[in-house]
């Protein structure tokens, strides 16, 4: 189910190239399995935070800071091209994960560092 990736990250297995082996659609819309069982009060855990973060992958940095990278992949093609036309950034698409994995107060920063960033563009 799980192997370790040429980044040395754990992963889960990938079936037909694209989909998770946790995947399933509903309705014409890919869910995690995992997910969608947890939220229904059928299973006591929620789906691992590496995997609600993607397309963000953590990389631990020799400094023990961690460094957060996008990972493009042409299967996401669909979901970007929807976040773009709602205007809605990756990092405001997965607040929930975020704030889970660092907290209110690093994600209220991340979104200062981003509107400043913005308003010089």
């Amino acid at each position: 189910v799980a192997y370790v990736d040429q980044d040395g990250d754990l992963v889960t297995s990938i079936v037909g190239g694209k989909d998770c082996v946790f995947t399933c659609y509903e309705k014409g819309v890919c869910l995690c399995a995992l997910e969608k069982k947890f939220r229904q009060g059928k299973i006591p855990f929620c789906k691992p935070i590496s995997c609600a973060l993607y397309p963000i992958r953590e990389k631990a940095l020799g400094n023990g800071l961690i460094g957060l990278n996008y990972n493009e992949w042409g299967v996401c093609k669909s979901a970007v091209a929807l976040g773009e036309k709602m205007r809605l950034p990756v990092y405001r698409f997965l607040k929930e994960p975020l704030v889970r994995r660092f907290g209110e107060e690093w994600y209220h920063q991340l979104e200062e560092t981003a509107d400043a960033l913005l308003k010089e563009s």
